[in-house]
């Protein structure tokens, strides 16, 4: 259990730049924070207590096994209740509004639109949408793997969904290094099963650049029998002729501009 707990910590570590920045951050001692990170003591009560609220995460989840607990922060996890109540600083009678009809959309997706910082390849993330008390939401995992850094990173974004007049709006910030806030419309699905969702994507690049982009984007829904894990290792950049690409999902993503369009407009499904 131990053992679990030092390589939970590590990971969570692993998203910033250096311990140093963490142990900053924290306002921690950096030969106190080694000794946890080696294993040699466990952070008392109210050194635990920090650690989860900076971390985000709860004290039982640090002394889950490594890749349960990998699975847990990589994909598909609500916020907790210590970290990230549903819809804080959303008025009320907005999120009440929002949240009608969106039990239809609850569930697991996939993500596709072109990468903003990877430009001629689409993007492939992992989007899950739940229901708390106060409204709906959700979590959205990116997977990036380029040539010049084969280990996978991940960039997690955490936020509200809520329909609004026939229109789905969700919008997210990255919780692991907040650099990026981002806002998704999307139309509502009129069929009695709800498989794929298409609309605009309102972001940042994820490189030096930083250049604010819109994109088209498409969620496909994914089968309750597909595992998380199993979703997450799908994700990442696809190259355009990528066999997993159907020509209706290219069409969809396209961002091209007709000749009558006076603005970048999402195209009805």
């Amino acid at each position: 259990m131990h053992d679990d707990f030092v390589a939970n910590l590590r990971l969570l570590c692993g998203y910033y730049p250096s311990i140093a920045e963490v142990c900053r951050r924290l306002e921690i001692n950096r030969a106190q924070f080694n000794r946890y990170l080696t294993g040699r003591y466990r952070p008392r009560h109210a050194a635990m207590r920090r650690l989860c609220a900076f971390f985000g995460v709860e004290e039982h989840e640090l002394y889950l096994p490594h890749e349960d607990f990998c699975t847990l922060v990589q994909a598909g996890r609500g916020p907790t209740e210590s970290t990230q109540e549903a819809g804080v600083g959303w008025p009320d009678e907005l999120l009440h509004r929002g949240r009608e009809g969106m039990a239809r959309y609850l569930g697991c997706y996939f993500e596709y639109y072109h990468s903003m910082s990877r430009p001629g390849h689409l993007i492939r993330t992992l989007v899950c949408l739940e229901e708390r008390e106060r409204g709906v939401v959700y979590q959205r995992t990116e997977r990036m793997q380029t040539p010049a850094n084969p280990r996978p990173c991940h960039n997690r974004y955490q936020g509200v969904a809520v329909r609004l007049a026939d229109r789905i709006f969700l919008v997210d910030h990255e919780t692991l290094n907040g650099h990026e806030v981002t806002q998704t419309i999307l139309f509502p699905s009129f069929q009695s099963q709800v498989k794929r969702l298409t609309g605009l994507k309102l972001g940042v690049a994820d490189n030096s650049e930083r250049m604010p982009c819109c994109a088209r984007v498409l969620y496909e829904r994914l089968d309750e029998q597909v595992g998380l894990r199993e979703a997450l290792a799908q994700c990442g950049l696809l190259a355009l002729d990528d066999p997993s690409l159907d020509a209706e999902l290219l069409a969809a993503v396209r961002n091209d501009v007709a000749p009558d369009e006076p603005h970048f407009r999402a195209r009805y499904p």
